[in-house]
């Protein structure tokens, strides 16, 4: 790992030495972005299968602070949604945690 990875976030699974650069320009010139940070992994998501774009979505989010700063989340609704639109056996797993928590009371 070089010392830029270390401080930085960079793409999850791309080679070690392939050039990124981090910025608000990079990030209105791509659509989806999986990255590796020092708190862990996130995925910034222009697009999610099953949910659409940002407008789309923005109806079924919720806004709450993560590390004193606002950001928008799937409500669990549209969370499982989207899962199950994905399909992926990882999302498929955690539907049933994710129905469990929308039958909790709040």
């Amino acid at each position: 790992m070089t010392a830029l990875r270390a401080h930085e976030p960079y793409l999850r699974g791309a080679p070690p030495n392939l050039p990124f650069e981090w910025s608000s320009a990079t990030i209105r010139r791509g659509l989806n972005f999986t990255l590796t940070t020092t708190i862990g992994d996130i995925d910034l998501l222009g697009e999610i299968t099953g949910g659409g774009g940002y407008e789309d979505l923005l109806p079924h989010s919720i806004v709450v602070d993560l590390f004193g700063h606002e950001c928008r989340c799937l409500d669990l609704p549209w969370l499982i949604k989207t899962k199950r639109a994905a399909g992926r056996p990882r999302d498929l797993e955690a539907i049933a945690e994710l129905e469990a928590l929308l039958e909790e009371p709040e």
